[in-house]
């Protein structure tokens, strides 16, 4: 299974050659990927088996079941690890790792519960970005009921614990991946539905001068949809898409895409040179060698 360059530059970012390898297969559906800088061991969730698991770089093991079918997962700059949890509508974190205490973030906003925090980036100065879509309430990838707030959001819990809706009420239909830039001054998010990213200007915790980044993430004759997404050291957005991820330069141009064969919901870089990139993709978790690691997050430093 070839990859696909649509620009010289993607031949700089990964073989067209490079086999996926697989770490893992039969399960439910994957997501949430982590590396961690220290333990070198990526976790992984295996979301509507309501889930956690570890993979060592050798086998992959149970972390925790059940994981309130966790998604999206990150580390903050004390390796304190942020889940998505779809059963509960909440942002959790666990103190100093996936075996500590666990407290509760975010759960609410104006008084309503939150729909289903799926994906979540951590910001260097401890502040912490996370979409807010639906799926959780969906049956098999949460916990089936009805909706509280009319609207999908993305937000902003600041260093003092309060939490910011950062985005317009009407202007994401089902916001899902989202990732900062190199020097986080942008901060991208990709709407599954809509099937495009936007981008904005981080000001202080804010979010301005909003744009599409990319548009058309789509193929009828290919299963995918932006889902996942991460940002490079060089400024290039792999987002998951038909036929597997889906890479854009730092302008928007499409300049390659990496042939997965089962669809692909994330991706995240690890190993101990961040030369590994691990994806999940349904049932399996793969991982390709590339040329090129990941932005440096404050996490990856501590």
């Amino acid at each position: 299974m070839s990859h696909e360059a649509l620009d010289p530059v993607f031949h700089s970012l990964i073989a067209l050659d490079a086999p996926l390898r697989i770490a893992g297969s039969g399960f439910v559906f994957t997501e949430g990927p982590i590396w961690h800088p220290k333990e070198q061991f990526l976790l992984f969730s295996d979301m509507p088996g309501d889930t956690r698991r570890r993979f060592d770089g050798k086998a992959v093991s149970v972390q925790a079941s059940p994981s309130n079918k966790g998604n999206g997962m990150a580390y903050d700059a004390q390796l304190n690890l942020l889940v998505c949890e779809h059963a509960t509508s909440s942002v959790a974190r666990f103190k100093g790792g996936a075996e500590g205490a666990r407290e509760v973030l975010a759960s609410h906003f104006e008084g309503k519960e939150l729909n289903s925090p799926n994906d979540i980036v951590a910001a260097r100065d401890g502040s912490i970005y996370f979409t807010d879509p639906t799926y959780g309430r969906m049956p098999g990838f949460g916990v089936e009921r009805p909706q509280q707030l009319d609207f999908q959001g993305v937000y902003r819990i600041a260093t003092d614990g309060t939490l910011h809706l950062v985005v317009e009420r009407g202007l994401f239909t089902q916001p899902n991946g989202l990732c900062f830039s190199p020097d986080e001054k942008l901060l991208y998010v990709n709407d599954t539905e809509q099937t495009n990213i936007r981008v904005f200007d981080v000001e202080g915790g804010t979010l301005t001068n909003m744009r599409v980044f990319a548009s058309g993430i789509s193929d009828v004759a290919k299963p995918g949809a932006p889902d996942g997404m991460k940002c490079d050291a060089e400024g290039n957005i792999w987002v998951t898409g038909p036929g597997g991820l889906w890479v854009y330069a730092p302008d928007g141009k499409l300049i390659g895409k990496v042939a997965v064969p089962e669809f692909v919901a994330n991706l995240h870089w690890g190993g101990a040179d961040w030369r590994t990139l691990y994806i999940t993709a349904s049932t399996s978790l793969y991982a390709v060698n590339v040329n090129v690691g990941p932005h440096t997050e404050a996490f990856m430093n501590a």
